[in-house]
């Protein structure tokens, strides 16, 4: 399989490598899209870019913001996205991905209120405030609060936990699940008093919410049918929904594809085959019953295929297919919820793998319908200023776009501040380089 590293030097090269792949995502040789505005929760917003969840892993010890995870957010917003996703904060301590994962309290939430003050404030100077929206989750079996792991799974799962067995007592009850969606009903609540302009219960990523969609062989009200595993999500937005109104919203980034054959994982068959049937489902229930008007749709788990939901050709990670493939997925997954929902407001994900041409991706997805929003991850790490640079430039300077190495994960998994690494302030390269030493010891 061809797996050569990314070298396209112009736009026509990357699709002709589409072509010879049967790897279709759209492509625009005109950006002029990204900058139409669009209406969001009441608010004009001069263009469809948004700021991926990405853990920055710098919080206080109490989960409150610092000043570095602040100014990160500040750079964010002074970029000129329209949407900032902020990156996960855990509803509950033992739910916690790391010591250092943001946790939104009573005791934490003027912090936050603060924080959001600044980045809105910042935000004004590009003519708009950004919507912000506070990304809520339980991390489940990557539960990490104390420094060491701590899984909350919902059932065994195979491929999981191949090399590493779990006991049963890591295995949620019932009754501790049905008591999680009011501390999702209670982190909106902090939410909006914090100044968030909506909320996000996060089902995706291989996390707890995710994770209780594929619990196919759990027992009990969680498990089984897609009811049951619908159950838990469907029961949190509607706690969270409480404290919906014309200035506060609620949503969800969805993962409609695990990546991983029936049983092991959501929407797929025992070939690994996509069915997207119970993801449409879902989402028919999101949009109508519950009333959301904005999903993100991703897939993968990026502890485990880090491929599907993130492309990439670096690493020590080698990925089974082309990076384009994994484009081509993502995409197609997309617009069939946007069009099974043409009135839903729809997210993509994942385009920075196409560095320079990234653009180009996300003009021709907003052009073709499969998307009305693109969110930029590993991209906001590398240039928080890249919305700006596209409009004022038309494009982004070779030196200023992600190459996809996997540098900034390697740096969250191992419990040190994120940033970039390659092309980021000199702080992430000394810890990347203590991390590298620690590793040879």
């Amino acid at each position: 399989m061809n797996l050569e590293p990314f070298h396209y030097k112009t736009l026509s090269v990357v699709k002709e490598k589409r072509e010879e792949l049967n790897a279709y995502f759209p492509l625009s040789d005109k950006i002029d899209s990204i900058f139409q505005p669009i209406s969001l929760y009441g608010k004009m917003l001069p263009n469809r870019l948004g700021i991926a969840p990405m853990e920055g892993n710098d919080s206080k010890e109490d989960g409150g913001p610092s000043e570095h995870t602040i100014q990160r957010y500040i750079n964010y917003a002074k970029g000129g996205a329209s949407i900032i996703w902020y990156e996960a904060v855990t509803v509950v301590p033992e739910g916690r991905s790391s010591k250092h994962q943001l946790m939104l309290t009573e005791e934490t939430m003027p912090a936050f209120k603060m924080m959001n003050e600044r980045v809105k404030k910042a935000g004004r100077i590009n003519g708009f405030e950004p919507v912000i929206i506070l990304q809520a989750n339980h991390s489940g079996r990557y539960s990490n609060p104390n420094g060491y792991p701590e899984p909350l799974i919902a059932y065994h799962n195979d491929i999981y936990e191949k090399n590493n067995a779990l006991d049963d007592s890591r295995i949620v009850s019932d009754d501790y699940l049905s008591e999680l969606p009011d501390k999702f009903g209670e982190a909106a609540r902090l939410a909006k008093t914090a100044g968030f302009d909506a909320i996000d219960v996060k089902s995706c990523h291989g996390y707890l919410y995710a994770e209780i969609m594929s619990a196919y062989r759990r027992a009990g009200r969680y498990g089984g049918s897609f009811e049951n595993r619908s159950r838990l999500l469907i029961d949190s937005i509607k706690a969270a929904n409480k404290y919906k109104d014309q200035d506060f919203h609620v949503t969800c980034r969805l993962g409609i594809y695990d990546g991983f054959p029936y049983p092991n994982g959501w929407c797929s068959d025992e070939d690994n085959n996509i069915v997207l049937d119970e993801a449409i489902q879902l989402t028919k229930i999101l949009k109508e019953d519950l009333g959301l008007e904005l999903l993100n749709i991703v897939m993968g788990n990026p502890y485990v295929n880090s491929h599907v939901s993130r492309p990439f050709d670096h690493g020590k990670y080698k990925a089974p297919e082309p990076p384009l493939v994994g484009i081509s997925r993502i995409y197609k997954g997309t617009q069939t919820i946007k069009q099974a929902f043409p009135d839903l407001m729809v997210m993509a994900s994942a385009p920075s793998y196409l560095r320079q041409f990234s653009p180009n991706l996300a003009a021709g997805a907003l052009e073709q319908g499969y998307a009305d929003f693109i969110n930029f991850g590993r991209e906001s790490f590398t240039n928080p200023n890249f919305p700006n640079e596209l409009k004022l430039t038309g494009g982004l300077k070779l030196n200023h776009v992600c190459i996809t190495c996997g540098k900034c994960g390697d740096l969250i998994r191992a419990g040190y501040p994120v940033g970039c690494v390659v092309r980021g302030p000199k702080e992430f390269k000394e810890y990347y380089k203590e991390f590298i030493e620690n590793k040879s010891v």
